[in-house]
């Protein structure tokens, strides 16, 4: 379940407040934050009079004025409020001429005289980031982590002379976390919950409500302003210390140690949890001992012999690299030519004297396409060195990556030395017989084309369902982990090749990829039952033989995103071109369930790569092999590194901080309606990044009298015993007309008495077990509650007396509209019937809609008539007559109400993916 603040400490709504007492604000301060309280502040139908920030900056005005410029409201920017200690008269007459009741300072770095702090009816309130009196000062959250704290939070408090020794109006705290630095704690917590507090605050005052708590001088500490001549790091103490001391510096001002003889400044750390890898040996000046660069950083030893990692460095000009690159980053981007190598250079500058005639000369700075090549002319330089040097294997993308003579011989050269090859793809497996096969599962976070173990070193166990038994331990991934794959994924679409690339190419890539999905699905289909617990034969045919039929429809999408022309007003005497491109977003993220782990993957990340996007994508925790498993697949596919990641994981840490992250533009999400309006929250107050949610259901299928029963017994038990129950669409609840009710059930029960209830790998079992442990209990509950609640338990509702997560099918009849099985949704194999008077169809209709959610929805009648009267008046995203279960690649699929927003499959689904850009020219 995904962390929230809101979980740790009340939560406040603003819509409550709307009609409560409203009061004249003064807003002084700054920042994006200050733009939110304003905004949020007005919103809530509080008059802000005057707004009060810092002159514009290069030109460019501060965030809180260019939202109160918009809106009207009066702003003053001043570059300061007093001179010599003294208040500034024309300041002082321009701000009491406004006539604020509360002032209200929400991000505020400039010094604000008494006389106006104290001059509105209720004073000045004023935000701290640390849970005072703990921590006064400007460097509060730095000191925070510093210090180690295991709680952070802020404050607000009616200001004083002493700015932050004022007494307290509200405060909110949190957990902080191993790895948190000043911007998790800010992006998560402090920003969100912050702006919220404000105005909370505000509304305290306005009802008269608001408390005054004096501050103790116990606890109380002052700690200075940390600046970069302040924050070397001390290396001669414990490692946990120096942890703190990085990480409460990352990014501002940056903990810095002296490394031959120049500083560099240490970004990403993290306390190294098992074995240290091997690696080249560093002398750090005041080190208790040398460090050592890994292939995961920078190892740095504390006093107490223990470890921890540094992943990135910044050396005195700038430059930022992997601490794992240190010993290369003295390179330069030149090599040294031998002769022969000389010698070839000389030929290809001939070659590109051939196809550039109208340059005299070519010069090492010669630009390829600034000089007007086309791409025919690649195509040619490639082939032409190609019949000089067969040797090399030269691609087209090549030269675009490389556009200027001197890069293109430098790259031509490290691939005769074969330099530039990729480093070989290096997978630690848990390897298992089974299925009459070796099956080989990746286990590790995969981030930027390599598996590596979670930088905190934790992992935790993934479970068979069929037995109970540890298949292997997985990687446990931190928010470190998700703040690296993220920047690899944005590497990836800012620089690397994916984002240039031709889209047919890509389409070949990922056609490539689902060929290879093809040639290894008995072993995923293995991997999925093991660890899923799906029968081995839908396994195979729609957990991965849809998933493979998903990546090749998306790969032929590729070349065919197109835009369009539209016919605007000429702006005579010129005219005017308007056009629109349909372009990626960026960075993705994508969260998935456990019910089809591949399957769900394959909807989403298809469309997203297809659209050209990066993405990094969280499996269910307790489903997570055929993800890494599929990772595997893609490098061998050539999907370049970067464009995909795997996080395994919790949803509290990986999820969270995915749907917080400021550099992820999209989140899709399939799960539950609570999880997905936490994550619709998230993404709003972080970067306001876009969403698509395919969330819980409760789907109605309607059964006429005038249906064939055969049909309708056979497809009526597919609608809620597929894939053991565990599936989004599945059938909640049957409306069964009267006159053939007790025939449909008898029927029902007589067919579940057949089913083989067993091993899933068995090519006979009709039924497996539940997905894991904690949702057999929350089924045999659910059915509980429906025996206690007066419907009729016709058929199981008690768990199989075997090893394993089994459950029987179940059969509830007599079921009422008030009951929590009626609207609840199990996720399991429980039937939950009820019966309707014949020929009402209105009323079963009324009944069918009478849900929040409308994911999908079914009726059986051989009146076509009233089939389509029907469908036409369910409320839900999709409807099956005469038929269910039937999804296909080509068809969209997503819910209505609270079963969310967004399509998965179809050109709908490319378009979650895409932004559109409108282009007018005038001509």
């Amino acid at each position: 379940m995904l962390w929230t603040a809101s979980q740790v400490l009340r939560s406040f709504s603003t819509s409550s407040h709307y009609y409560q007492n409203k009061i004249k604000l003064a807003i002084i301060g700054q920042s994006l934050f200050g733009q939110e309280v304003y905004s949020n502040l007005r919103n809530q139908g509080h008059k802000v009079v005057g707004v009060f920030t810092v002159p514009d900056k290069d030109g460019k005005a501060d965030p809180l004025a260019v939202a109160a410029e918009k809106d009207g409201t009066p702003v003053f920017k001043f570059p300061r409020w007093r001179v010599k200690g003294k208040p500034i008269p024309e300041v002082v007459e321009a701000y009491k001429a406004v006539g604020a009741e509360l002032n209200v300072l929400p991000f505020c770095s400039q010094f604000i005289p008494m006389n106006i702090i104290d001059h509105p009816k209720h004073g000045s309130i004023i935000y701290h980031p640390s849970i005072l009196p703990r921590h006064r000062g400007a460097s509060a959250i730095n000191w925070t982590l510093i210090h180690g704290d295991k709680k952070a939070g802020f404050t607000v408090f009616w200001a004083d002379d002493g700015l932050d020794t004022g007494p307290i109006l509200l405060q909110r705290e949190c957990a902080v976390e191993p790895s948190d630095t000043v911007d998790t704690l800010y992006n998560r917590f402090l920003f969100p919950e912050g702006i919220k507090a404000m105005v909370e605050s505000v509304q305290l005052i306005a009802d008269g409500k608001a408390p005054r708590v004096p501050q103790t001088e116990e606890g109380a500490s002052y700690e200075g302003i940390q600046k970069k001549s302040n924050s070397k790091v001390n290396l001669a103490q414990p490692a946990e210390a120096i942890h703190n001391w990085i990480r409460g510096h990352d990014k501002v001002p940056g903990a810095w140690t002296v490394i031959d003889g120049q500083s560099v400044t240490l970004y990403g750390s993290s306390m190294l949890g098992g074995s240290v890898p091997d690696g080249q040996v560093l002398e750090i000046e005041g080190a208790s001992q040398p460090g050592l660069v890994t292939k995961n950083g920078l190892v740095l030893y504390g006093t107490d012999g223990k470890a921890l990692l540094v992943k990135s460095l910044q050396f005195e000009d700038g430059k930022m690299i992997p601490a794992s690159k240190y010993f290369s980053s003295g390179e330069t981007s030149s090599v040294e030519l031998t002769d022969d190598e000389k010698k070839m250079a000389k030929e290809i500058r001939n070659i590109w004297k051939g196809i550039l005639s109208n340059v005299p000369v070519i010069e090492d700075t010669t630009d390829f396409f600034k000089s007007g090549a086309a791409s025919m002319d690649v195509v040619r330089l490639v082939e032409e060195v190609k019949q000089k040097c067969a040797d090399v294997q030269l691609q087209n993308e090549d030269v675009y990556m490389a556009t200027t003579f001197q890069d293109f011989i430098q790259l031509f050269v490290r691939k005769l030395r074969g330099e530039d090859q990729e480093e070989e793809l290096v997978i630690d497996y848990a390897t298992k017989e089974v299925n009459n096969m070796t099956v080989k599962m990746p286990y590790q976070c995969f981030i930027n084309g390599k598996f590596e173990d979670a930088e905190n070193g934790k992992t935790y166990d993934t479970i068979n369902p069929t037995d109970g038994s540890v298949i292997c331990k997985v990687s446990y991934a931190s928010v470190g982990d998700v703040d690296q794959a993220v920047a690899a994924a944005k590497e990836a679409y800012d620089n690397g090749p994916w984002g240039r690339m031709n889209p047919r190419d890509r389409g070949s890539l990922l056609y490539r990829l689902a060929d290879l999905m093809e040639e290894h699905q008995e072993e995923l289909a293995t991997i999925e039952s093991v660890d899923s617990g799906a029968v081995y034969t839908l396994a195979l045919k729609t957990h991965v033989g849809m998933s493979i039929q998903t990546f090749r429809y998306f790969a032929g999408w590729c070349d065919k995103i197109q835009g369009k022309t539209i016919p605007i007003n000429q702006a005579r005497p010129n005219r005017n071109l308007t056009f629109t491109k349909k372009e990626p977003l960026g960075v993705c993220a994508i969260v998935i369930p456990w019910n089809y782990p591949l399957m769900m993957l394959a909807w989403k990340s298809a469309a997203c790569l297809a659209a050209g996007n990066t993405l990094v994508l969280k499996p269910a925790q307790v489903t997570p092999l055929t993800a890494l498993k599929f990772a595997e697949l893609s490098v061998k596919a050539g999907i370049p590194k970067g464009v995909i990641n795997i996080l395994p994981g919790s949803g509290g840490v990986v999820g969270q901080r995915l749907s917080e992250h400021p550099d992820i533009r999209k989140l899709g999400f399939t799960g539950s309606t609570p999880i997905g309006k936490q994550i619709m929250k998230s993404c709003a107050l972080s970067n306001l990044k876009k969403v698509s949610l395919e969330l819980g259901g409760k789907s109605p299928l309607i059964i006429f009298s005038d249906c064939d029963m055969d049909k309708a017994v056979r497809m009526g038990m597919s609608s809620v015993y597929f894939n053991k129950g565990e599936n989004c669409i599945a059938a909640g609840r049957l409306f069964v007309e009267e006159s053939i009710h007790d025939e449909f059930i008898s029927r029902v029960v007589e067919e579940i008495k057949k089913m083989k209830i067993g091993d899933p790998l068995d090519r006979s079992t009709d039924h497996g077990p539940q997905n894991h442990k904690a949702h057999l209990d929350k089924l045999l509950e659910y059915c509980a509650i429906g025996v206690k609640e007066g419907a009729t338990l016709v058929y199981g509702g008690r768990q199989v007396d075997r090893p394993g997560y089994f459950m029987e099918p179940t059969v509830f009849t007599d079921v009422e509209d008030h009951m929590f099985i009626a609207k609840e949704e199990s996720f399991g194999p429980v039937m939950v019937v009820s019966k309707f008077k014949d020929g009402d169809v209105e009323g079963v209709l009324q009944r069918a809609n009478d849900t929040e959610y409308g994911l999908a929805s079914g009726v059986f009648t051989r009146d076509i008539t009233k089939a389509m009267y029907v469908s036409e008046r369910l409320e839900a995203g999709t409807v099956f007559v005469n038929t269910y279960n039937k999804t296909d690649v080509a068809s969209p699929f997503g819910g209505f109400k609270q079963s969310g927003f967004g399509k998965d499959l179809g050109e709908d689904a490319l378009m979650e993916y895409l932004k559109t850009k409108a282009v007018t020219v005038e001509y």
